[in-house]
């Protein structure tokens, strides 16, 4: 299960982004993921959330590290665009990388997660338009998406030993 954070944010200044996705440091240990928050922009459809959460999974699959924080753009001109940083264990260095993932493949990934989850999906959507919100509350609720996150196992383990040279051809 992929657990998120969906806001709302409905003031909005001109051109902008469909969302913005942030990770959120876990307190509970480096083992345990970061937190995914995404803020929706403008009126939230389930296309629109569909598109922040699949930024926010391919951003894990491209930084595979269980306490990397991330920040990301998503617009319907650029795919998601913005950046990733740790702390590296050895020398307490913060180490920061730029991501951009393509409009493509988050359109692809978001179709697969509407089939997946489209429910849930749907349903917080639903509970983000409702009217009955408190006047001047902040539109936020917590969801959980039948996804599993990207898999650290064999996929890291053999980028692990390609790195290490130890999967080279003699």
């Amino acid at each position: 299960m992929l657990e998120i954070m969906v806001k709302l944010e409905e003031e909005g200044v001109e051109a902008v982004p469909i969302a913005r996705v942030n990770s959120v440091a876990s307190e509970e240990s480096l083992e345990t993921p970061s937190r995914e928050v995404v803020t929706l922009y403008g009126t939230p459809t389930a296309e629109s959330l569909a598109l922040a959460v699949a930024a926010s999974l391919e951003a894990q699959k491209v930084q595979r590290r269980p306490d990397a924080l991330r920040d990301l753009t998503i617009s319907s001109e650029a795919g998601a665009v913005g950046d990733t940083a740790w702390r590296d264990t050895s020398t307490g260095e913060m180490i920061r990388a730029d991501l951009a993932i393509p409009l493509t493949l988050l359109k692809e990934t978001a179709a697969e997660l509407l089939v997946e989850g489209g429910q849930a999906i749907r349903r917080a959507i639903a509970g983000l338009l409702q009217v009955e919100w408190p006047e001047g509350a902040r539109r936020a609720l917590r969801i959980e998406l039948p996804v599993a996150r990207p898999s650290r196992g064999s996929d890291a383990l053999l980028a692990r030993r390609e790195a290490d040279g130890a999967d080279c051809e003699e």
